[in-house]
């Protein structure tokens, strides 16, 4: 980060404005940039820095950062070192954690500013676009796979299947054996339980067009909740965190209902059976384009909807391959369903992620919203409920 030796705008009364050229171009940033002087005081805030932090210009230029960022924040000692060295430094991999902003993964950087009585600079960087990327490639990648096994299994190994079943229930009819009857039983029972798992896999290889619309997200996790609550969730509290002036997002109701029940359902399991808490929220956010398979456009991605839950997280050594098919914690879990979630994402063009601590695992997925020209969803928009 280049030291900055010009102006600044500067929050406070009686401080002198910016140039407005130099305070356009910070303005402009999409990542948060703040200046604080000698005493940690914030003198400069851009707006992607209230957005961030949840908190107005006006309310953080009254604060110094031990205000909101705890005293043992790396970010203190990031900023001793660039006052007794004078050089520009960052760090990676910083967790920030506040109430306000829960807790976040961000590269810092540090840059004092040239003749202004020990002014510093701050960029905070959460995970970039290119990560993001990286990762939703990695996830249709693996979908892909499960596209291709799927393809294979229901040529190669269902029809075998069914002659072994055929065969087993003539066995079956032809032994007096009490112990051998419970063999041929045997046979059919675990031919029949390989046949559903191909079942259930055949949904990958369905490569049909997928009918799109303006859906109104909120009533998706509305009847998510409902289905949740009244069954596999039901010991479990709810907090709805909507955004009610949200577009439409370009999808398919029945498709989304599936992403976010089978991401509810997988929280659910992951909670104890007291105290345990998921919290669905939707917000706008810019920034974001990716093209939707099948099609030459490129929709923005700016519909970011959110299941959070308070377990104790995922372990350390499946996250970077859990999207992928067959892996999974659960005892009897097939490892599918996640895989699931990846393909009905990549098909609506957008992406997913996931962010896990203990206490706090965060599945957010980015959609696009319906073009104008389509109309908008012609239910009202469900303002949000009172959390149960």
């Amino acid at each position: 980060m280049a030291k900055i030796s010009t102006p600044l705008k500067l929050l406070g009364r009686g401080r002198r404005p910016a140039r407005v050229e130099e305070s356009a171009i910070l303005l402009a940033l999409a990542s948060p940039v703040l200046v604080v002087d000698a005493d940690n005081q914030i003198v400069y805030v851009n707006d992607a820095t209230e957005q961030f932090f949840r908190l107005s210009a006006n309310q953080l230029g009254d604060q110094r950062l031990a205000d909101f960022i705890p005293d043992d924040s790396p970010l203190f000692s990031l900023l001793s070192q660039v006052r007794a060295h004078g050089n520009s430094m960052s760090d990676h991999g910083v967790t920030l954690e506040t109430p306000r902003i829960g807790t976040r993964d961000v590269t810092i950087e540090v840059a004092p500013i040239a003749d202004s009585d020990g002014q510093v600079a701050i960029c905070i960087h959460e995970r970039s676009v290119a990560l993001q990327f990286h990762q939703q490639l990695t996830f249709r990648g693996a979908a892909r796979s499960v596209t291709a096994m799927a393809a294979m299994l229901a040529h190669e190994v269902k029809n075998p299947l069914s002659g072994i079943r055929g065969a087993a229930q003539l066995l079956e009819q032809s032994v007096q054996d009490p112990g051998d009857q419970e063999l041929t039983t045997l046979i059919r029972d675990e031919t029949d339980r390989i046949c559903a798992l191909v079942d259930r896999m055949e949904v990958f290889s369905d490569q049909r067009p997928m009918p799109r619309g303006p859906v109104n997200i909120h009533l998706v996790l509305d009847h998510v909740r409902k289905v949740a609550k009244t069954g596999f969730a039901r010991q479990h509290r709810f907090v709805e965190q909507y955004d009610p002036s949200l577009p439409a997002v370009l999808g398919n109701r029945d498709l989304l209902i599936q992403i976010f029940l089978n991401l509810v359902k997988n929280a659910s399991e992951a909670l104890p059976e007291e105290g345990g808490e998921i919290t669905l929220s939707t917000a706008y956010k810019h920034g974001i384009r990716l093209a939707v398979p099948g099609s030459r456009s490129s929709f923005d991605l700016p519909l970011v909807i959110s299941v959070t839950d308070n377990g104790p997280g995922i372990p350390d050594d499946l996250r970077q391959n859990l999207f992928d098919p067959f892996v999974t914690t659960k005892q009897n879990g097939s490892g599918l369903g996640l895989a699931l979630v990846a393909k009905i994402v990549g098909d609506h063009g957008g992406i997913i992620e996931v962010d896990s601590q203990p206490k706090r695992t965060v599945f957010r997925v980015m959609l696009p919203m319906a073009p104008e020209e389509m109309g908008s969803d012609p239910v009202a928009r469900l303002l949000p409920a009172e959390a149960e």
